[in-house]
């Protein structure tokens, strides 16, 4: 599972290559062809399977029920879906228990290397924008995507949003990033209700443009955030929305710290893998940007876009209130040093070659 664009399709012909394989492209008309009676053409099949795009055959799922449910299991299927709002309702519901989902969303630092912090971060991680000869290049290419994001994909997928309407409330959510989600301001921005625009918010959310990223509650008596906060999940695309080209315009915005909030986490939700992910903040001002839990542990983790970190109240209010196991204070580079008992700051070059908790 992954966005368009995000080398899903590279990687799985790269390992179909490897071994005996079928490839199906669901969205030639050859292939489509191929599969009008899919149990038939599927079912003779051995070796390795790959149905690309599976999200413009939804009616695929039962078949491949039956076919994972055989006694022999001659074939394995390799399913590649960019998203669409119902793309995993159907799939959970088919094939509980027989599947396991393997999320990609373009290149991170453990692929790039130490060195590429900059250019990740400015270009983002889809690999044609972040391999393109020049910055010029790359965001010609990201204008390339959003424009067909918006008038083919979104269509495709089923939803009904015209492109115009739906650009400036990406734009919007663009200037809005590392905030919390205010459905009532961004609809009179707009012109539109609240529910209106909570259903374009989880248009993006389904098509793994945006994240929202889920309030935690603590039984503490104080009053806390209830609403999550927004992310675009890529950095390359959220400076092309705000206008951002050229690094010198990025550390010169307003919007820097936010915007390395928002890709540090990221870098550090693909390298955790968390099964669940929270912030958590209290309307006195404390708060905590990313909770996770791993091996029964509360690990907390800070953005901090600064080259030394100081050790702050509301870390140690966090620490004590979330009664956190440890607490990563993120920041540029690879610095790495002990800022408190429990408590460390940790450059995302040196946090990238680290191992999983």
């Amino acid at each position: 599972m992954g966005p368009r664009q995000s080398g899903k399709s590279t990687l799985a012909r790269e390992i179909a290559g490897a071994t005996a394989s079928h490839y199906f492209d669901l969205e030639s008309p050859r292939d489509q062809l191929r599969l009008q009676n899919p149990e038939l053409a599927l079912g003779r099949l051995s070796g390795l399977v790959v149905l690309d795009e599976v999200q413009t055959q939804p009616d695929l799922f039962p078949v491949l029920r039956v076919l994972a449910d055989r006694a022999d299991v001659p074939a394995r299927f390799l399913i590649l879906g960019s998203a669409a709002p119902e793309l995993v309702a159907r799939s959970a519901e088919s094939l509980a228990g027989r599947i396991e989902y393997v999320d990609l969303h373009g290149f991170d630092l453990t692929e790039t290397g130490s060195g590429t912090q900059e250019t990740l971060w400015l270009r983002g991680g889809f690999p044609r924008s972040y391999l393109a000869a020049s910055d010029e290049a790359s965001v010609a290419w990201r204008e390339g995507f959003v424009r067909t994001f918006l008038e083919r994909d979104l269509p495709q997928f089923g939803i009904r949003v015209g492109a115009a309407a739906m650009r400036r409330f990406w734009t919007m959510l663009a200037h809005m990033h590392g905030q919390i989600w205010n459905a009532s301001e961004l609809g009179r921005a707009m012109g539109l209700s609240d529910k209106t625009v909570r259903n374009y918010l989880d248009e993006l959310s389904q098509t793994f443009m945006v994240r929202q990223l889920q309030p935690w509650f603590e039984n503490i008596g104080k009053r806390q955030v209830k609403s999550p906060k927004i992310y675009l999940r890529d950095s390359g695309i959220l400076h092309h929305l705000i206008g951002l080209e050229t690094e010198s315009q990025l550390h010169a915005h307003p919007k820097v710290g936010s915007s390395w909030e928002g890709f540090a986490l990221e870098q550090v939700l693909r390298q955790t893998r968390p099964t669940q992910a929270y912030f958590w903040g209290t309307q006195g001002g404390a708060e905590l940007d990313l909770l996770v839990f791993a091996a029964g542990r509360r690990l907390g983790y800070e953005f901090k876009y600064a080259e030394r970190p100081q050790f702050s109240r509301s870390m140690r209010v966090a620490m004590e209130d979330l009664r956190l196991d440890s607490l990563v204070v993120i920041c540029p580079g690879s610095v790495q040093a002990t800022l408190a008992p429990g408590v460390e700051v940790m450059g995302i070059d040196a946090f990238a070659g680290i191992a999983r908790p």
